[in-house]
């Protein structure tokens, strides 16, 4: 995910604890900090197919998504 000027921090944390399993309000916000301070975080590392759908439903919930990338 990458930094932009048109989500809140609470949209954010709430929409990764919506998609991304594991990721809880708290660390939702976590992880927008992250991406505040530093432009941008990794939310998700795993099977390809699986990264599409959570890149592709965070998408669609207006966040501001960097490419996918191979690891």
């Amino acid at each position: 995910m990458r930094n932009d000027d048109h989500n809140t921090f609470e949209h954010v944390a709430r929409t990764l604890a919506r998609f991304i399993p594991g990721v809880t309000l708290a660390r939702g916000h976590e992880i927008a900090n992250v991406i505040h301070s530093s432009g941008q975080a990794i939310v998700y590392t795993g099977m390809q197919e699986t990264a599409e759908h959570y890149w592709e439903q965070l998408k669609g919930a207006g966040l501001t998504m960097a490419p996918l990338e191979q690891c």
